[in-house]
């Protein structure tokens, strides 16, 4: 798949990938589904949901490194500035040819532009915080967060899926 298919495939993940509502029970329901699959799996992981202006969901699984914790803060930074997932700036940026920095003076240390950051859309309302995850390759962060949507909110994962191939 080409960089601009896979884009377009990550704009059509936010927009179908949406709630008609979002509360704290929701966000202990799509916590508790990614941290099954990663104690099933045996995954190291940290789990953090949020409304922007406050914490809902978090979790450490064993063998997670505070560097993970430092991408998790970086990721949640992006989708927040962004209203985006940070996998999807990856890809716009890739198809730019530049990195987060040149093309909009961010500096990386606050800033991520990887998989594992993706916004909570409520229909109506718009981006209200998000969902972010560390402990994996940022593809395999990114389809984690995706197929516990497409599970939460009834939608197929296949349709929704990206290739197993990275473009990069």
């Amino acid at each position: 798949m080409r960089l601009q298919d896979e884009l377009a495939l990550l704009i059509r993940q936010e927009q179908t990938l949406q709630f008609k509502r979002f509360d704290e029970n929701t966000a202990w329901q799509l916590g508790s589904a990614l941290h099954e699959r990663a104690v099933g799996e045996g995954w190291p992981l940290v789990i953090d949901i949020r409304r922007f202006e406050r914490p809902l969901f978090f979790a450490a699984r064993p063998g997670i490194t505070p560097d993970n914790g430092e991408w998790v803060r970086r990721k949640v930074n992006t989708v927040q500035r962004f209203l985006r997932s940070s996998y999807r700036l990856t890809y716009q940026l890739a198809i730019e040819q530049q990195d987060i920095q040149q093309r909009y003076h961010l500096d990386p240390a606050d800033y991520a532009s990887c998989g594992g950051g993706f916004p909570l859309i409520v229909q109506g309302a718009g981006v209200i915080g998000s969902v972010t995850v560390s402990g994996l390759p940022d593809r395999q962060d990114h389809q984690l967060i995706v197929d516990a949507l497409c599970d939460l909110l009834g939608h197929e994962r296949a349709a929704l899926s990206l290739p197993a191939e990275t473009p990069f």
